[in-house]
């Protein structure tokens, strides 16, 4: 794949598919990229493939083996991908994320930093931190809600009796 010397633009377009190039920003009712790279992606419908993307904004997305820093979406489906931060209405992962934030959230086979949702579903992942009304599935957490609240309550405490100790010790007379 080539650099170009400048990111190009793609204006407002009804389809726009890219592919083997780097733009700066598309806006396009339905985009499809594959072994593309993009900074800012607005659109309707969205399709990658083996594709990069700094910001997405859409109503639908499908991505396979993709990049995303950040993804805003009504539904979100993101087979082998790796993402930074995922809010949609409904979003189903698997591969590597940062977190996701969504009202009904499915993670299958991955890693992922925080999943917090209204509806909650995890097939073999594992996540760091999960908060949901409706668990299910099987899948390994780091902390759960009461464990955070724990070292939430223990972390506050135990810093309260520094900052009282320190100006006990070091506090003006």
């Amino acid at each position: 794949m080539s650099v170009p010397e400048e990111l190009s633009t793609i204006e407002r377009s009804q389809v726009a598919n890219l592919s083997q190039t780097d733009v700066q920003f598309v806006q396009a009712d339905l985009v499809r990229m594959y072994h593309a790279d993009a900074e800012v992606v607005t659109a309707e419908e969205v399709e990658l493939e083996k594709s990069a993307v700094g910001n997405l904004k859409a109503n639908h997305v499908r991505v396979q083996n993709s990049l995303l820093a950040t993804v805003n979406a009504t539904e979100v489906s993101a087979e082998r991908a790796v993402t930074g931060y995922v809010q949609a209405e409904n979003a189903s992962v698997s591969g590597y994320t940062g977190a996701v934030v969504a009202g009904s959230a499915e993670v299958h086979q991955g890693r992922t930093g925080l999943v917090a949702g209204n509806d909650v579903h995890v097939e073999g992942g594992r996540t760091f931190l999960l908060i949901g009304r409706n668990v299910t599935g099987s899948v390994t957490t780091l902390i759960d809600s009461r464990s955070a609240l724990i070292a939430g309550l223990t972390g506050g405490l135990f810093a309260g009796l520094i900052l009282l100790l320190g100006r006990t010790l070091f506090g003006r007379k």
